[in-house]
């Protein structure tokens, strides 16, 4: 047997995978995805600028993004390090610059970089000049040079965006219909694109038709009506559509008979424009309808009229999962599986809120070109944008936590009482589900959370089992485009659904030609069919260790008595975690590849690229068979965990034999951890938080696990080893009281410092008066009286080392009367 499956070797992987990854890993991947990929893509659908001025638009380019800067009341510019931000109660931000070219008459005028706004930037991202330095050009600049970053700065304070849990968009989810109602069997797609999030339902009633309903259509539709709204005339397509099985084709008799008086486009749309269009004339009716479906029925898969087509193949394919559950062959959904949840971080949150931000920028910048235009002036881009608008949108939002879409809490205060509940703030998950229901099944721990979620690691009462904290080695997909899969899948041979459905309906070819054929499933869209489903599942699997393909894509195969599927993701949000790939019973990564590992030749990564080790999503993880310990290994396994407690949390793998607990008790141990006083960051002379402990002698535990030294936590330790005597003393230690020994207590155990911050500004006033800082006279209004004030020097500011007491100035200031803000001390 390998070597590698030697405890100290599997020890090496784990080293290398926290060298290579850090902590605050899944923000920084989410957001450098954000500032490289989607931001110009959110600039690219705008396009254009349109205006009500007859011949000129204006073409939008390339975005850029300046490097974080500083702009002074005089006007001057200069770059900023975090420290200043902080220090200063700035925003940590670089500016925004995009290419706008005018078109006038068809005639493009100069192309212009014009300034749209500021971009608050996370810290050790790419785009921020810290994640470049060296430890020592770190401490230069008053930065803790074992900062995980991961988070904003915002007017000072710092700010964490904090995973959000969700049901995955765009996949279809079946369910049985409510006891006792006129309902069987449901099924429903939450589609997103471009900012919205619609959620289709469709229905089967007890007489065996099915409904088609969403958001911006009152009522429920018949599904045959709603295919001729969609462009398939014809019974014999519809069908076709919808499965190649007879079986399921029978169930559609009673949605065609439905749908029988219907027989052209125009009428289905007639029918739909009747629910929207109340009274209106026929054409007007059959436009609104138009305008509904292509805007507002299934978004994600186009918004334009040659998108129908689409839309009416996965509508066919919703509807055929709701038939085969309805048969028996599939079991419902289950909602709580994780391989139909999707994580949100800081690249997905920003993107919908750049995106409306930089809709009402456009918005504005259309009527102050309208306006410009009636002035008769002359065109200026850089005087006409006005840039606060992105700015303040996104600087509030990051302020206050309330986001688009009316989500709120998404951006949190960063915890920073000690090291572990700063890193804990970090990998938090929030479940949107709200905290007043039992929600029992959201709450419990499911099976696919192993080495994904922490079992422990949950707060108590009303949050519990809806806030998470992320597993030691849990990765985030950042997510790939679509088309390079789906080109790929063309190329090794599957047959696109279209083209099945136009032989079959031509008669070219029969049915069951292709009726045991796999259906292929590329991010919960039907897109075609595969001879041999396990045989592509495995070549996909083949190609990705070969590096042919992207990691980030999973494949599953799931067969059943009656058919099989191929189900690929390449989408963002999944929880992905890695395992040691084995063949024969025998893992590919060799000792030499450990050794090099040892020696700094390779990182984590490159094993991963290799395929020797591979990052598994929920879904792929069914068709595994994993072995948790070296022991367990047969020929059978596929996988090898790296490390089994990896299914732990950043604060309960810090717990020593934590098996040998009741599992409350670690639960419990992951709360209190992260109030611990300690050292919470090696820079808190520099810096000037609002409140913040220190305690004076930290030790390191003398009974620790493996993992504290990877996350950091003996370099910025909290808590003393105490020694304890477990016994009755006098009847005054009941309970949770416990006796201290005085001696202890006068060597300095557990002696801390609180740290508070009193702050004010000097501030000018219109016609030159201005506040200042100074030891108030007895003829200012609010005088409070000489003792109070008798600590503060020349200079109105307390004397360094000073004992005060309650009531006493820290500062005096006096305000001119006229500013109806009279002495402030």
């Amino acid at each position: 047997m390998n070597v590698l499956i030697s405890l100290e070797n599997r020890w090496t992987l784990m080293q290398s995978y926290f060298k290579s990854k850090g902590l605050a890993r899944q923000h920084l991947d989410s957001f450098n995805d954000f500032i490289e990929e989607r931001l110009q893509e959110i600039i690219d659908e705008q396009g254009e600028i349109t205006t009500e001025i007859q011949g000129l638009k204006i073409k939008l380019g390339k975005i850029r993004i300046g490097k974080p800067r500083v702009r002074e009341y005089d006007r001057g510019e200069h770059e900023i390090t975090p420290m200043e931000a902080r220090l200063r109660n700035l925003t940590y931000a670089a500016p925004l610059f995009l290419t706008m070219t005018p078109v006038e008459n068809n005639i493009e005028g100069e192309p212009t970089e014009v300034y749209i706004g500021d971009l608050p930037i996370m810290i050790k991202s790419s785009i921020d000049p810290t994640s470049q330095l060296s430890p020592e050009e770190l401490i230069t600049i008053g930065e803790d040079p074992k900062d995980p970053g991961g988070y904003f700065i915002i007017n000072g304070t710092e700010k964490v965006i904090v995973i959000q849990e969700d049901l995955a968009t765009n996949r279809v989810l079946v369910d049985y219909g409510k006891p006792g109602s006129n309902i069987t069997h449901t099924a429903k797609v939450i589609s997103s694109a471009a900012g919205y999030r619609l959620p289709i339902t469709v229905e089967r009633v007890k007489d065996g038709s099915i409904q088609v309903s969403f958001s911006a259509l009152p009522g429920k539709v018949p599904f045959g009506i709603f295919m001729r709204a969609l462009g398939v005339t014809t019974d014999k397509d519809i069908v076709y559509m919808v499965s190649l099985d007879p079986e399921v084709q029978n169930e559609l008799l009673p949605s065609l008979e439905q749908a029988s008086s219907i027989t052209t486009v125009e009428d289905a749309l007639d029918f739909i424009g009747n629910r929207i269009a109340i009274g209106q004339k026929r054409e007007n009716r059959i436009q609104k309808a138009e305008q509904v479906i292509d805007k507002y029925f299934l978004p994600h898969v186009g918004t334009t009229p040659t998108d129908r087509r689409k839309k009416a193949f996965y509508l066919a394919y919703v509807v055929n999962r709701v038939i085969e559950l309805s048969l028996g062959r599939i079991e419902p959904d289950d909602k709580d599986h994780y391989a139909n949840k999707r994580l949100k971080l800081a690249g997905d949150l920003f993107s919908s809120l750049f995106r409306v931000a930089f809709r009402a920028f456009i918005k504005d910048l259309q009527y102050q070109l309208e306006k410009s235009r009636l002035r008769a002036r002359r065109l200026v881009l850089g005087s006409l944008v006005r840039a606060d608008i992105v700015t303040e949108r996104i600087r509030h939002a990051l302020a206050t936590g309330n986001w688009v879409g009316g989500r709120t809490g998404v951006s949190q205060l960063l915890d920073r009482t000690n090291w572990i509940s700063t890193l804990s703030h970090l990998r938090r998950v929030i479940s949107s589900l709200a905290r007043g229901q039992p929600h029992f099944e959201a709450r419990d721990l499911h099976g696919t959370q192993w080495g994904r979620m922490c079992p422990f690691e949950t707060p108590e009462g009303p949050n519990s089992g809806l806030v998470k904290n992320l597993a030691l080695m849990a990765q985030i997909s950042v997510g790939i485009s679509e088309k390079t899969i789906e080109r790929m899948l063309k190329e090794m041979g599957v047959v696109d659904i279209e083209e099945i459905v136009r032989k079959v309906s031509e008669e070219e070819v029969s049915q069951d030609q292709y009726s045991g054929w796999s259906r292929v499933i590329l991010n919960g869209r039907l897109i075609g069919y595969y001879e041999e489903g396990k045989v592509l599942a495995s070549e996909i699997r083949k190609r990705r260790r070969r590096g042919e393909i992207n990691n980030e894509v999973n494949v599953s195969y799931v067969s059943t008595e009656y058919g099989d599927e191929v189900r690929i993701n390449c989408d963002s949000g999944r929880v992905r975690r890695p395992l040691l790939v084995l063949e024969d019973g025998e893992p590919l990564v060799t000792e030499r590849d450990i050794e090099r590992l040892r020696r700094g030749e390779i990182e984590f990564d490159d094993l991963v690229k290799e395929g020797k080790i591979e990052y598994v999503d929920p879904e792929e993880e069914e068709n595994l068979y994993i072995a948790i310990n070296a022991e367990d290994v047969t020929p059978e396994h596929t996988h090898l965990e790296i490390w089994p407690p990896t299914l732990l949390g950043i604060t309960a793998s810090m717990i020593p034999y934590p098996e040998h607990n009741q599992s409350p008790r670690n639960t419990y141990q992951s709360a209190m951890a992260k109030q611990a006083l300690g050292l919470y960051a090696a820079n808190y002379q520099l810096r000037t938080d609002t409140r913040a402990h220190l305690l004076h002698y930290p030790q390191k535990p003398l009974v620790k696990t493996r993992v504290l030294d990877e996350i950091g936590y003996n370099y910025r330790p909290a808590g003393n080893n105490a020694i304890f005597a477990i016994m009755s003393f006098s009847g005054y230690n009941m309970e949770d009281a416990i006796l201290l020994n005085r001696s202890s207590v006068e060597r300095g155990m557990y002696r801390s410092t609180f740290f508070r911050l009193y702050a004010t500004e000097e501030v000018k006033y219109p016609g030159g008066q201005e506040d200042k800082v100074v030891v108030p006279e007895p003829g200012v209004r609010g005088f409070k009286g000489k003792e109070y004030y008798r600590l503060l020097e020349d200079n109105g500011i307390v004397s360094p080392e000073m004992e005060i007491k309650g009531g006493d100035v820290l500062i005096g200031k006096v305000s001119p009367q006229d500013s109806f803000r009279n002495s402030k001390n």
